[in-house]
């Protein structure tokens, strides 16, 4: 494994690369460990996630950076039709879902201008080399009217909340993933937050891609957020 120094965060291409070794190594336990870590809330945020799309059934419907396909199952129980797509060969080896998946990298999907109703993505933003160029891929991809939810980590907004939070996702958080997996790659997961831009960036930076409709949502206990958005134009289903 390309370990990741949680001490001194790796930027462009050198990241890309340790991210991606990083989840080829923690791929056959990524699971188990995040059931335990969020005491099994990331199936309620993936859920509200799906729900938030508002798009009918048979509506196509693309998880990026998917993992192990657990939004590709959500995708499906709604009646959606999911695609995966993921850079960790690892990661789609351990795939429990019967979606598609394609190994690729999301900043530059192999998929055609305007062809998908919808987009999906499941605690990765941090992970990516450049947001703005990821909002614009998606916005190419999109039909004019699909929808999009991205979710990843946040901050209680109450500061009772936010020092109990600090104090689990920094000590506790490394500690279980260590036991149970990759004691780097849980070192890096609090660290990697910094790579995040304030949600207000994140906002601006998705109008500035075409979107409307920008929502930031904090998801019970406050340690989630959901953006969801609409590609500007007209309605592509429904």
């Amino acid at each position: 494994m390309s370990s990741i120094d949680p001490d001194n965060l790796p930027q462009g291409e050198a990241k890309a690369k340790a991210v991606q070794a990083m989840f080829d190594t923690i791929a056959p336990r990524y699971d188990l460990v995040n059931r335990i870590m969020t005491f099994r809330l990331d199936t309620r945020w993936r859920r509200r996630t799906v729900r938030s799309l508002r798009l009918p059934a048979g509506a196509t419907v693309i998880d990026l950076a998917c993992g192990t396909g657990d939004f590709c199952i959500d995708l499906a129980r709604a009646g959606l039709v999911p695609f995966g797509f993921d850079l960790s060969i690892g990661m789609l080896r351990a795939a429990r879902t019967t979606a598609p998946l394609v190994h690729a990298d999301i900043l530059h999907l192999p998929v055609g201008d305007h062809r998908v109703d919808g987009a999906t993505c499941g605690f990765a933003l941090r992970n990516l080399v450049e947001l703005p160029a990821f909002f614009a891929e998606l916005a190419r991809v999109l039909r004019p009217g699909g929808r999009i939810g991205l979710l990843d980590v946040a901050e209680p907004d109450n500061a009772v909340l936010r020092w109990g939070h600090h104090v689990y996702f920094d000590r506790v958080v490394p500690r279980v993933g260590g036991l149970l997996s990759d004691k780097s790659a849980y070192a890096y997961l609090p660290k990697s937050v910094a790579y995040l831009p304030h949600p207000d960036t994140m906002i601006s930076q998705l109008h500035d891609a075409g979107f409307v409709d920008v929502e930031r949502t904090l998801l019970v206990p406050g340690s989630a957020q959901l953006l969801t958005a609409t590609l500007g134009g007209r309605p592509s289903v429904g």
